[in-house]
Order: C-alpha cells, then structure tokens, then sequence
C-alpha cells in the first residue's frame, strides 16, 4: 500500500544537520524514514519534535557500512510507506583519533570509508533502483537525491585526510549517478556545508568563534542545520527540475577565494 505523502529518507537524522533536515522536510508535508546508528531512545527527543509537524515518522537503527542494514532498511521503509521520493544522504563519521596522514592507519580509514563512502554509494544504490521502478511504472514521480558533502571534499585538512577523501568521494557520487539518473528525470544534487554549530562541532565552538570573527568566512556566523535544511527543501521544492549534478555551498562564503 502507498502513502499519499511525499516520502523523504534521511541518513543520520538523530541529531545534528539530518535532524533539521528530517523537520524541515516534514514540515514540508513529506513522511519521514530515518536510518541511523543511534537507539531510538538517545533520539527520543528529537522523534518528539518531529511527530509534532502531524506526518508519518519511522526510525530504524541500523548501521550504514552493513549491506543488511541496508537491505532491511529499504524492505521496511516500502513496507511502511510503499513509496520514496526523496533520499538526503547525511550520515557520516569523522576519525574516532585524528592522525597525521603519514601516521593513520587502515582501521581509522577503514572505518570513515566504509560508513561515509561504502554506505552512502551502495544505499544510494538500492534507493536509485526502487525510484527507477517508481517511475518507470508512474511518470508523476519526481524523485530527488540529495548528497550533504563537506568544504572538507576540497580543502585540505592532513590531520583527518581519510574524512577529507570520503567526502571528495561524495563529490563524485553526486556526479554519477546524477548523470546515470537523468534518463528517468531523477536529480541529484549536492550540498557542501561549512562550519555548522552541532553536537560534534560545539566541542572547538572558541577555536571557531576566533577564526570566524577573524574573516575565516565572508559571512561571520556559524552555519545551522537550519541552514541546510532549507536548501534541501529549496532542491525537493521542483524549482530546480532543469538542474542535476548541482553543488550548494552552504558555507557562508568560505569557498571564495579572496586576497
């Protein structure tokens, strides 16, 4: 059986930039799926907040790097809702240690890899092929892939390169499957978030606070996840049906490059 929502999918939507995402978008009118690592009862919270906009919510715990997480996460959510029209790929994990690129090793770029690349690509995947066969059986769908990247897919950062590699790697998937997609109107877009005050980041809020209010950013603030959310909402909108493989600085300037 098939919902009448819109259903969005977001990774890693507990907390942080995917739990403002996940509330944008219900607000937006659309079900929501989450897949994330965490209990539900650690997110307990934030499931409240988002039961409150008045649509579907569903959570499955489930690791990203395991291909039967994965696998049983896609059958629930069709169980569930029957249908996806939106997939918000944010889960991602930064370093448990940051090494020096000369001293890190495989375990630490194992671990970034499997979850922030492995996971993202082949999830990717399997949504792909169910919005495939959604439109292939009913042209109406508009499906839409959303990619949340990172400044760090192109800025430098040797103290956390496999974190830096994934990311370029996320850059990359944007761009294939946005052209492997467009034969069936699925866009795939891609945004780079900057400095985004969340649970991971409040942690070197004083180091931030100092290099943002010395220029580090054109625009001296911290990002929210509502910063992002609304960019997502803005690509899940069908404004931007004519654009795929579209990269969204939402960084308040720091891409530019200036003397």
């Amino acid at each position: 059986m098939m919902i009448e929502q819109k259903v969005a999918v977001v990774t890693g939507a507990a907390r942080g930039i995917g739990h403002g995402v996940a509330l944008q978008l219900a607000k937006d009118g659309c079900a929501i799926a989450i897949f994330d690592i965490l209990e539900p009862k650690k997110a307990e919270k934030n499931i409240k907040e988002l039961k409150k906009e008045g649509q579907p919510i569903f959570y499955f715990q489930g690791d990203l790097a395991q291909s039967k997480d994965r696998c049983n996460f896609c059958k629930r959510v069709m169980k569930e809702y029957g249908r996806i029209d939106i997939l918000v790929n944010n889960a991602g994990v930064a370093p448990r240690i940051r090494m020096d690129i000369l001293e890190t090793t495989e375990e630490s770029f194992d671990f970034v890899m499997n979850i922030n690349l492995k996971g993202t690509f082949f999830l990717t995947q399997a949504i792909a092929n169910i919005m495939v066969r959604q439109v292939v059986e009913d042209s109406d769908f508009e499906p839409k892939i959303i990619n949340i990247s990172s400044l760090s897919s192109y800025a430098s950062t040797p103290a956390r390169g496999e974190y830096c590699i994934s990311k370029a790697g996320i850059s990359m998937i944007t761009k294939l499957f946005a052209d492997r997609l467009s034969e069936y109107s699925i866009n795939v877009y891609e945004i780079r978030p900057g400095i985004i005050y969340t649970d991971m980041t409040k942690v070197v809020k004083d180091k931030y606070n100092k290099l943002i209010g010395e220029g580090l950013t054109p625009i001296k603030r911290w990002g929210y996840p509502q910063d992002i959310a609304q960019a997502v909402s803005v690509f899940c909108s069908g404004k931007l049906n004519f654009s795929t493989g579209e990269v969204v600085n939402v960084d308040g300037g720091f891409h530019l490059r200036r003397l």
